[in-house]
């Protein structure tokens, strides 16, 4: 991330909806900001609870690699060999979940097969943008099955529990985090409703920018996401007995 933005741009393809290569800041626009709808609801959370309103697009990076077989040399085995144990670890906690709602065990997992994952890393510059409440990524859900991180080297991700309450994300070293997006929440009939999250500078960020400064490390936060995704050609409808659900 910390390479020259005329040669990151290289790799920009905004005629493929930036969905592999690099999304330049300034380019992905949150929900919360357009959605009038949305808007209106959270309007009505309480004042602690409100996620940090952005004013514009997100001012962070993001690179999209496709996770599985392709014919490209370079640097394709780091990737494919970080994205596999992702992806493992989503099928291992898809299996699990499958289990505790009384489904089949591969019912999740044979829905992912040939899925369109993606290795996401997200990376944003903290020496730009490091003031207190600067938006990384407004308020959102995720459109893909479960998303995936691995613990960032700065704090700042909020998450929303189904009673709207905002709790601040603290991985612990080792963990990884997942979180549900809008095709599990189709699946399952709404019982795992699509996550509502954020990433702002908060003030334990600053204070991880003062410890990263001192220590003369990288100011760029960088998160290792990764989206794993339902098959394309699979049909999304509520499974088992959700599919008697209200």
């Amino acid at each position: 991330f910390e390479q020259p933005s005329e040669f990151k741009r290289m790799q920009e393809r905004p005629e493929l909806h930036y969905q592999v290569g690099v999304t330049p800041e300034g380019v992905e626009v949150p929900r919360s900001l357009v959605d009038a709808e949305m808007q209106d609801k959270l309007a009505g959370f309480g004042q602690e609870s409100r996620p940090i309103m952005p004013k514009g697009a997100d001012p962070k990076w993001r690179y999209m690699w496709r996770i599985g077989p392709r014919p490209f040399d370079g640097w394709k085995e780091r990737m494919d060999s970080w994205g596999f144990k992702m992806v493992n670890a989503i099928q291992v906690v898809a299996e699990m979940a499958a289990v505790g709602f009384g489904l089949p065990k591969d019912a999740f997992t044979e829905l992912m097969l040939q899925g369109p994952h993606l290795l996401a890393p997200t990376g944003s510059d903290l020496a730009r943008h490091g003031q207190k409440g600067v938006v990384f990524a407004g308020y959102h859900y995720d459109l893909n099955f479960l998303t995936i991180h691995g613990r960032s080297r700065f704090p700042g991700l909020n998450i929303w529990l189904r009673n709207g309450e905002k709790v601040e994300v603290k991985v612990p070293v080792g963990c990884l985090l997942i979180q549900t997006g809008k095709q599990i929440e189709w699946l399952t009939a709404g019982e795992c409703i699509a996550g509502m999250h954020e990433v702002v500078v908060t003030d334990r960020t600053l204070e991880a920018i003062k410890l990263a400064s001192e220590q003369g490390r990288s100011l760029w936060r960088v998160s290792s996401t990764l989206f794993a995704h339902i098959a394309s050609d699979a049909v999304l409808k509520p499974l088992g007995h959700f599919a008697d659900s209200p």
